[in-house]
């Protein structure tokens, strides 16, 4: 990590300063070279022809292509080769093959536009050249090219054919279109230069590609010759523009494009590959170009329909090219090579000259010293969380906001919000959709690329029931050939979808597909430029104001969007979801190390599962799931899960309720029970303050077990049964009524005074002889009842709408077998004492269960993405998505250590970390005097810290299938796992000051 962070100022450092100079390519040096000159003079004539022939090389076919490419190597001497299509460690097993073969090491090439990822499986696809061209800032392609020439050089690779510095100006081009960096020429040569720049401080060779400009053609070389007709000053003043700027900077390659330019050269049918007055009068002479000059692929039809292999392969190197790309045939290559040497077409000298350049390039990549790749961890560390840190970061900063009708965008008042979304193009829900849920509730559709009309006709009845309708259109390809694969049937939904409610368009497709989809009656519309799962995940959270957007267009879309058009999004400082580079740690180091701490817990049996989020400074860098519901491995945790909260409901019911209620003047933690409820002006806690209660300094009893006054000595209820098996009425009923509304099991209800049977405990219970800490949870129960008294609605009602529901938080609730699936609310004990069945979806806490599992104290269930949602409002001293919930000095006061000085470390309704801070304290060893949180006794675990930013959530059913299972406080796993996380911060920060 710490090299990453150097790398990154290195990098800005060295970006800078070249932009304002002049460079040779890095290989040309006017100091004789012993190696390069040893090697030449040991070279027979053929081999220095062969030196300058590439093959295409693949790591997917069989081994006859293995002993093909072999015998080239041996036999013909050639001098490198390009790898196409595979994965890394069959290309990287294939290279040292090779490698270990030839006389003179090979020069290994690839072409990676948008990293290894275009070509081999297992690695990063970065993204392509017009997504990069929305971009403000180059110098993080130039972080990419870093990227990209590292992930190379580790594969044994020496020379990208990348960057793409054609000019597309040409919406309708077949071949160059979205791997281009757009339309605009200073746009395009800025970031060629930035991506070059990269690639090449990395050590990395590079080619600047189509020379003279392949951007506005109509043809794909590949299969024909295009033509441009466009007279020499448009040539000067657009195409050639970005390449002359790449030389100026220093470009070490060149490949020229196989077009037909009859300005440059009028020969019928000569690709300028071929054109001794492109590649040698303009490129070289005229624009100075002394690096590496290559071909393009020789096998495309463009050069091979008008002349053989071999004669169209020495017509290049006569054109003045350095290098061969592709040759097919290499013995017909170097014959006819030699053929125009003897025929003085091709001056010995200039050949000699040619090699003797492309061995410096060798020797400058370090090749004078060849290392086979290592093969093992070679996938691994193709794909660094940095380089992924990196990916994130280009795709989000790639979003382009083209529409925001009275600023719908990012959204607020998620309380106010009914959401569908439909991803359209898609069989199944979407990465776009699975980031979309993180912010709040909403209800998923999805359309394939060729819906059926009825589908569409569905969707248009359901949508109108929802005030928002996100869509996602997924375009099939960002191709041009057959349309992008846009068929009609998707034009139509689209068509019809968007505008049946209030609409958000998130469009991943290539820009020039956007006049196909009629898109005007969407309020608001993001651009990605292509699908990508990246790119979906972005869009996604700017929608939400979890990112901002600063894109720009970089080609004119139509007649609707001009270039360079854009709009900004601020961020509204809701979760950023990220990696933990993002924060300054390294994942591989924090994964394994929390990977190992509850999977120890889960092998030693100390829960069946459990669930882990860390996030700092609002980054949510750390979301995990771990194990299963249950110890018969059936149903897997998942990252949603609803889990019962047990006393962490105290901070996130009872705290948010007294804190709004004090900001509002309504309740005085110096105010005592009997201020507010006029039973207890006798009681024996009349004088006995708030601020004494929730800190536990209040002389009230630990507990009382109400539900055991229900219960006889031998497990069975009291007053249950007549002699007939049925019911008796005094307490109990087996059916939901008036009388009995209070639902204990499916076929057990209690009777509704019982609950003032409770309060009256409550009033009347003892206090302790002594003024000391003891935890109660007694006076929670009060809390429910005072809210509804103070501010005259329903606890959970007002939770919901002053808190839950703004915040986005829509899966906190009371009773969660009301409101979810079974299968996704984790179980907790089956209850052997009481209830005498599997407890899932209700209340574990028997005292919650007798108040219908509504309580200050326990009762709440919900994710843990929502409760870290509340729990970073706290953290921002009361603020979430551009909304103030709390005052912070309310909140630093109910945060503030009470009665430190009385040996007590608890706050206001908080717990906090102890005085004297230790290995087995509540909280993390590491965990600042500032932070506060709280336990649960299921198994959850919650807790933020102020001074550091970070914010923890660890859930887990512990109490499965029995609350007698200490293990998991008895190992620390719960404070145990976000002490790895400050360890991190630390292991890095520690690093950076050692660098």
């Amino acid at each position: 990590m710490k090299k990453t962070f150097f790398l990154l100022i290195l990098s800005a450092l060295s970006f800078c300063t070249a932009q304002a100079q002049s460079a040779r390519p890095p290989y040309l040096t006017d100091t004789p070279s012993r190696w390069v000159d040893s090697v030449f003079n040991s070279l027979t004539p053929d081999e220095r022809i062969a030196q300058l022939i590439m093959v295409a090389a693949y790591s997917n076919r069989d081994e006859a292509h293995a002993q093909e490419i072999e015998k080239l190597v041996t036999e013909q001497k050639i001098g490198g080769l390009v790898f196409f299509q595979g994965g890394p460690v069959r290309q990287a097993a294939l290279t040292n093959r090779y490698q270990a073969k030839a006389d003179v090491p090979l020069l290994v090439a690839i072409d990676g536009e948008w990293g290894l990822g275009m070509r081999l499986d297992s690695t990063i696809r970065f993204p392509y050249q017009m997504t990069l061209g929305a971009l403000a800032d180059d110098s993080l392609i130039y972080q990419m090219g870093r990227e990209v020439a590292r992930e190379a050089r580790r594969m044994g690779i020496h020379v990208n054919f990348a960057p793409v510095a054609d000019v597309n100006n040409n919406p309708n081009n077949p071949v160059i279109n979205y791997r281009s960096f757009g339309s605009d020429r200073e746009n395009v040569a800025q970031k060629s230069i930035a991506y070059m720049r990269g690639m090449q401080d990395g050590g990395l060779l590079t080619t600047a590609k189509h020379f003279p400009g392949h951007g506005d053609t109509g043809t794909d070389s590949h299969y024909a010759l295009p033509v441009i007709t466009h007279d020499r000053q448009r040539l000067d003043s657009l195409e050639l523009y970005p390449f002359r700027k790449l030389i100026d900077a220093g470009l070490s390659g060149m490949m020229v494009a196989h077009l037909s330019i009859p300005q440059l050269d009028s020969t019928k049918d000569l690709a300028s590959t071929l054109s001794k007055p492109i590649v040698t009068d303009l490129l070289r002479e005229e624009l100075g170009f002394d690096g590496l000059i290559y071909t393009d692929a020789m096998n495309m039809k463009a050069v091979a329909d008008h002349y053989p292999p071999g004669v169209a392969d020495a017509m290049a190197l006569y054109a003045g090219n350095d290098l061969l790309e592709f040759t097919q045939d290499v013995p017909k290559a170097i014959a006819e090579v030699k053929k125009l040497i003897r025929q003085g077409k091709i001056r010995q000298r200039d050949l000699d000259a040619r090699c003797k350049k492309v061995l410096a390039a060798k020797e400058w990549l370090g090749l004078n010293r060849y290392q086979p790749v290592v093969l093992d961890s070679l996938v691994h560390d193709l794909n660094p969380g940095a380089a992924q840190l990196l990916n994130q970061r280009l795709f989000e900063s790639a979003v382009t906001t083209l529409r925001n009708a009275d600023r719908l965008l990012p959204l607020q008042r998620l309380d106010t919000l009914r959401i569908a979304t439909v991803s359209i193009g898609s069989d199944t829900v979407t990465a776009f959709q699975k980031m979309l849920d993180n912010y709040t509730g909403m209800s998923h559709y999805t359309l394939p690329v060729k819906p059926s009309q009825a589908d569409i006709d569905r969707l248009k009845t359901i949508l109108p029931a929802f005030n928002l309708v996100i869509l996602g259109v997924h375009v099939p390809s960002v191709r041009p050939t057959r349309n992008y694969q846009i068929t009609p049937e998707l034009q139509a939904a689209v068509e019809a979808l968007t505008g049946v409610s209030q609409t958000v368009v998130c469009y991943f497709g290539n820009a020039y597909t956007l006049p196909q989809f009629r898109l005007e009656p969407a309020q608001a519309l993001l651009l990605t430029y292509q699908d990508h799962p990246l790119a979906e995940e972005a869009a996604a959270q700017a929608v939400f104001g979890g990112i901002a957007t600063n894109g720009r267009l970089p080609v004119p879309v139509g007649d609707q969007f001009s270039l360079k058009e854009g709009l900004r999004l601020e961020s509204l400082n809701r979760f950023h979801y990220t990696l933990p580079e993002a924060v300054g740690i390294d994942s591989e180091y924090l994964t394994r190390r929390i990977d190992s701490l509850v999977h120890l817990a889960i092998d030693s049996g100390a829960t069946p599962g459990a669930e882990v989020l860390l996030a700092k400074d609002g980054n949510v860098f750390f979301r995990k799931s771990y194990g299963y519901h249950t110890y018969d491995e059936k149903i897997p945790v998942q990252d949603d899960d609803i889990y019962d909260f047990a006393s962490v409901t105290k901070i996130s019911a009872s705290l948010p309720a007294l804190m709004r209620m004090t900001d509002e003047g309504k309740f005085d933690v110096d105010k005592t029970p009997a201020d507010y409820f006029s039973e207890y002006r006798r009681s024996n806690k009349k004088d006995i303050t708030f601020r004494e209660i929730l800190a536990h300094q209040g002389r009230l009893t630990a507990w009382v077990p109400f539900w055991k006054s229900l219960v006889r000595r031998n497990g069975k209820l009291k007053n249950t049964l007549k002699k007939d098996g049925s019911l008796k009425s005094r307490y109990f009923s087996a059916d939901s009524s008036d009388k009995y509304p209070v639902r204990i099991t499916d076929d057990l209800y209690l009777h509704k005074k019982y609950r003032k049977r409770i309060y009256r405990s409550i009033r009347d219970t003892p206090l302790l002889s002594e003024t000391k800490y003891v935890y109660s949870d007694l006076s929670y129960y009060l809390y429910p009842i005072l809210t509804e008294c103070l501010e005259g609605q329903q606890f959970e009602d007002y939770l919901k709408q002053k808190f839950y529901q703004p915040l986005g938080a829509t899966t906190l609730t009371y009773n969660a077998y009301r409101h979810f699936p079974m299968d996704r609310i984790v179980p907790t004990e089956y209850d052997s004492l009481f209830r005498h069945t599997q407890i899932q979806g209700t209340v574990h806490d028997e005292g919650a269960a007798l108040l219908s599992g509504l309580s200050g104290h326990a009762g709440l269930f919900g994710s843990a993405n929502d409760l870290a949602k509340l729990m970073q409002m706290y953290l921002n001293g009361g603020t979430y998505g551009g909304r103030r919930y709390l005052n912070e000095a309310t909140l630093k006061e109910f945060a503030r250590c009470q009665f430190c000085d009385q040996g007590n470390r608890r706050a206001i309704g908080f717990d906090k970390q102890s005085l004297h801070p230790s290995m087995n304290g509540p909280a993390p060893l590491s965990a600042s005097m500032d932070s506060f949180g709280h336990s649960g006794f299921t198994g959850t675990f919650t807790w933020a810290d102020p001074t550091n930013g970070l914010l923890y959530v660890f859930f887990s059913n512990r109490v499965y299938p029995t609350r007698e299972n200490p293990k998991l406080s008895n190992m620390n796993i719960r404070t145990g796992v976000m002490q790895i996380a400050y360890e991190a911060l630390e292991r890095e920060k520690m690093s950076m000051v050692e660098e």
